[in-house]
């Protein structure tokens, strides 16, 4: 598949919570983390969104927040992804962070020069990347 989304995470679905109008899709990776997308009820039905088959989750790089540190708050955030930083490419105003999670997949977010400089960014630092459940977009094979 090409996309424009730099983020292509490959799992198979855990888990399908069905709301009123939402719902709530798990998405486990192969390294064990899961990835929770909020996505309609009536895209579950159209797509044959199901337990145990496997989807593909889309995020773009701009959705991804990059914290180094959590200074012992908790947030909202339903995907918080640990990893490690394998690459740092700079610009002018914004740069790419590329994390490495445990099970092999990347993550690629768009960060501003600023937020490099101030969080001291730098390849091999352990770094959780953190989007909404609202920001992903799930695939299934036709």
């Amino acid at each position: 598949m090409k996309t424009s989304a730099r983020n292509q995470f490959s799992g198979v679905i855990k888990e399908v919570v069905i709301g009123s109008v939402n719902a709530e899709v798990i998405l486990e990776l192969s390294g064990g983390e899961l990835i929770v997308a909020a996505v309609t009820k009536e895209s579950v039905e159209s797509l044959g969104i199901k337990t145990g088959i496997s989807a593909i989750a889309l995020v773009k790089a701009p959705q991804i927040i990059v914290v180094s540190d959590f200074g012992g708050y908790k947030i909202s955030a339903r995907n918080q992804l640990s990893g490690t930083i394998s690459r740092v490419t700079p610009g002018a105003v914004n740069s790419e962070v590329d994390i490495e999670l445990k099970g092999g997949q990347k993550v690629a977010a768009t960060v501003t020069v600023d937020s490099i400089n101030t969080l001291g960014l730098q390849k091999g630092q352990t770094v959780t990347a953190v989007f909404k459940a609202g920001a992903v977009l799930l695939a299934i094979p036709a």
